[in-house]
């Protein structure tokens, strides 16, 4: 699996339970996801380094191949 896939998979699981958990308890919806977004950054910030990292890497090396032909380049400018 690509890291960026499985970053992304981590940090909206996390999001979502914590939603989840929040307006099960009687919280307000809007105030659900606020806190729930602030808590998945956080936690996804202090605990999946390595997966960050991994999504870090994976772009700098999609970024330092050389495309694939001119037509290529010139479409992406």
């Amino acid at each position: 699996m690509k890291p960026w896939v499985a970053y992304s998979l981590v940090r909206i699981g996390l999001f979502a339970a914590i939603f989840a958990a929040l307006f099960i308890a009687g919280v307000e919806a809007w105030l659900s996801a606020v806190i729930g977004a602030i808590v998945s950054l956080c936690v996804s910030y202090l605990f999946f380094g390595r997966l960050r990292d991994a999504v870090a890497r994976d772009i700098v090396a999609r970024r330092a191949r050389p495309p694939g032909d001119a037509d290529t380049a010139a479409e992406d400018l």
